[in-house]
């Protein structure tokens, strides 16, 4: 075995759950702050409006990066699952499909976003003086599609083996590139809003082909050989089985966002432009979630397949125990330099006030969110992430919405509107804390009927 790869099935799980989530939390953080870097120098050599124009895609930006997050897990979950059984040709056969799978999804959402970007931004009800730019940005960026799809996919056949690192190190390479091309297209070049967008898109070709050139060189079942390249349909079908609610479940939160970007907007530009900066701050955190998550749902994967029942519940605790951990170091230094952060993105006081308001609403209680992050990663592990999918469409999606329609218009102001985080954390926290409780309760007998 590599140096970069872990033994999940034998010896102790704590300090290798914590060598496999960090460099995860540490490329998650890398792929926002894409985002974060286009956000700052539009703000920094543009202007208010341009930052405004980039904030208002952030949620639909992270609804794209949500999607193949959770459709690339379906390849992890069922990677992992063979390689913990040691069926080495359903795993050779699960890698080269989700490499397909990543192309055809990726090349699907490029041409169904080109044909519905502005009306999805009309739908966010984006100011005029705004839309012009945010539609730029978004149309650019969406050229992209095809490189993010791999690159998720491909880090998710990395993971399936214990390695976070690989994918790490060529996130890293790239956001230094993508800074790099954000500063001379924008600030050189003078081409603004197109310029930081077609910066990320390349950024992402670059990220995508790295690890494309090391898969190719790998050795044993991750190794991808174009001449093995065929669409397995048995693979397919586990891995959308999977995947697809994981996608779901993901995208729930960001189209939830989506509404309460709308009603964010209907705020003024000095409040988009907060809720960009602080979006840009807090999704951090989420990276150490999403880190543990993962790792929850890999470890407990490798295990399931392997038969090793035990390993698989004391492999979630300890992910929810050093998740939390990790969270709440972050989450007390965000709150207590908020502002300096948020200064970063745009000195202007009245912006920098409105961004502490929705840091203190959604940096605070942000354990809640690891919570059923986590529950939903060791479901997903399992094989159960059609469950978690609905119970986050209704806890999170029914929340939200329940409250910008009907809370939000009796009291029209930021604190309102951020309440519905916490609110909607707490009550698909424990949703999913009794959908967990029940099946692995069951979880031996549900095992032998589902074979």
């Amino acid at each position: 075995m590599k140096a970069t790869e872990l033994d999940m099935t034998h010896g102790p799980l704590w300090n290798k759950i914590i060598i496999f989530a960090l460099p995860l939390a540490l490329t998650a953080f890398l792929q926002q702050l894409y985002n974060a870097a286009d956000v700052a120098v539009v703000g920094r050599f543009v202007g208010t409006e341009a930052m405004a124009a980039v904030g208002t895609n952030v949620s639909l930006i992270g609804l794209l990066i949500n999607l193949f997050m959770g459709i690339s897990l379906g390849a992890n979950v069922m990677i992992a699952r063979y390689i913990g059984g040691r069926d080495e040709e359903k795993a050779r056969a699960a890698v080269h499909t989700a490499f397909l799978l990543a192309l055809a999804v990726g090349l699907g959402l490029m041409l169904l976003g080109q044909l519905i970007a502005r009306p999805v931004l009309a739908l966010l009800e984006v100011p005029d003086s705004v839309m012009g730019m945010a539609e730029t940005y978004l149309r650019v960026f969406l050229c992209g599609m095809p490189f993010m799809g791999l690159y998720n996919f491909q880090a998710a056949v990395f993971r399936s083996r214990g390695d976070t690192r690989t994918p790490l190190v060529a996130l890293a390479c790239t956001s230094v590139l993508n800074f790099l091309l954000d500063l001379i297209f924008a600030a050189v070049c003078g081409w603004g809003i197109a310029g930081v967008a077609a910066a990320t898109v390349i950024a992402q070709l670059v990220a995508a082909a790295m690890l494309l050139r090391v898969l190719q060189r790998a050795e044993g079942v991750i190794r991808l050989d174009f001449s093995r390249l065929h669409w397995d349909r048995a693979r397919n079908k586990e891995i959308l089985r999977i995947g697809m609610p994981a996608g779901i479940q993901a995208m729930v939160f960001s189209l939830s966002n989506v509404v309460i970007q709308a009603a964010i907007n209907s705020l003024g530009s000095d409040t988009m432009a907060a809720s960009s900066a602080a979006f840009t701050i807090e999704i951090n955190i989420y990276c150490f979630i999403y880190a543990f998550s993962q790792a929850t749902t890999t470890f407990v994967s490798q295990n399931y397949g392997a038969g090793k029942l035990f390993r698989c519940r004391r492999a979630t605790w300890l992910c929810l125990g050093l998740g939390n951990l990790f969270m709440g170091l972050l989450s007390v230094l965000v709150l207590l330099f908020g502002e300096q952060l948020l200064a970063i993105f745009d000195s202007n006081p009245a912006v920098i006030a409105l961004g502490m308001v929705r840091i203190w609403y959604v940096v605070a209680p942000s354990v809640l969110n690891g919570i059923l992050d986590i529950l939903s990663g060791a479901l997903r592990g399992y094989g159960y992430s059609l469950q978690p999918a609905v119970l986050a469409l209704l806890g999170i999606c029914g929340v939200r919405l329940a409250w910008v329609y009907l809370a939000f218009p009796a009291s029209p102001d930021f604190a309102t509107l951020m309440f519905c985080y916490p609110l909607s954390w707490a009550v698909t926290a424990v949703f999913i804390g009794l959908a967990y409780r029940f099946y692995t309760r069951n979880l031996k007998v549900l095992r032998i009927v589902r074979g």
